[in-house]
């Protein structure tokens, strides 16, 4: 995983507002890689029951809710 960049006005680790993004990938320690639209990241999702294909949201690299299922 490489530290990923800043693009546009809004970003998961540094903005003071959630972003939705989509989980492609559980990791083990409650970890997942997400696709932001500009790229993957890994994210913490211990606060939340989220599953591959979920839309969550994320602030400050911590998915704090679940907005939208897979299907």
């Amino acid at each position: 995983m490489t530290i990923p960049e800043c693009h546009g006005e809004v970003c998961i680790t540094c903005s003071d507002q959630a972003v939705a993004v989509r989980v492609v990938e559980l990791l083990p320690d409650d970890l997942a890689v997400v696709d932001t639209g500009s790229g993957m990241e890994e994210v913490s999702v211990a606060f939340v029951s989220a599953k591959v294909g979920d839309e969550i949201l994320v602030h400050a690299k911590e998915a704090i809710a679940v907005v939208g299922g897979s299907g």
